[in-house]
């Protein structure tokens, strides 16, 4: 660290003054730099085009030579059994999710059944009730309609 000399700003200042410097020397040589990859960038766009008409003539003379009839029975051959693999996969995976759900509820049923019927065992059994008589209902009485307020 740099002693601090007496002078009116403090070094922190001065350390930021002296990034900015280092910034606008830097950014001088900034076109340099621009025109050396720009010239590379050029040299190697050359280069690639010159690749790629080949691969594009190559591909043109192979797509001439190419019987597309073959192609497309066998692309429809392999769609077909990837529609197939992929559906014995849905059946599979469906089937699971069944016996799964089956074993899910089919254990809750069988658990409540087995409560109900422990329930049953320990209850007594319900007493015979006698034949009761059976008791005359009351009779309804005739009443007499209310007499009207006087007006």
């Amino acid at each position: 660290m740099t002693d601090q000399t007496k002078t009116r700003f403090p070094a922190p200042l001065y350390a930021a003054a002296g990034a900015g410097d280092l910034a606008y020397q830097q950014l001088r040589k900034l076109p340099a730099v621009v025109t050396e990859l720009s010239e590379r960038a050029a040299a190697s766009l050359r280069t690639y085009n010159d690749q790629a008409n080949a691969k594009a003539a190559e591909l043109r003379d192979k797509a001439s030579t190419t019987d597309f009839d073959a192609l497309r029975g066998n692309a429809t051959s392999v769609a077909t059994s990837i529609a197939q693999l992929a559906q014995e996969r849905a059946v599979t995976a469906y089937t699971t999710l069944v016996a799964r759900g089956e074993r899910v509820v089919g254990t809750g049923v069988v658990e409540a059944a087995d409560v109900v019927n422990a329930d049953i065992e320990t209850t007594d059994e319900p007493k015979v009730l006698e034949a009761a008589t059976p008791t005359p209902k009351p009779r309804k009485r005739a009443t007499k309609p209310a007499a009207k307020p006087a007006e």
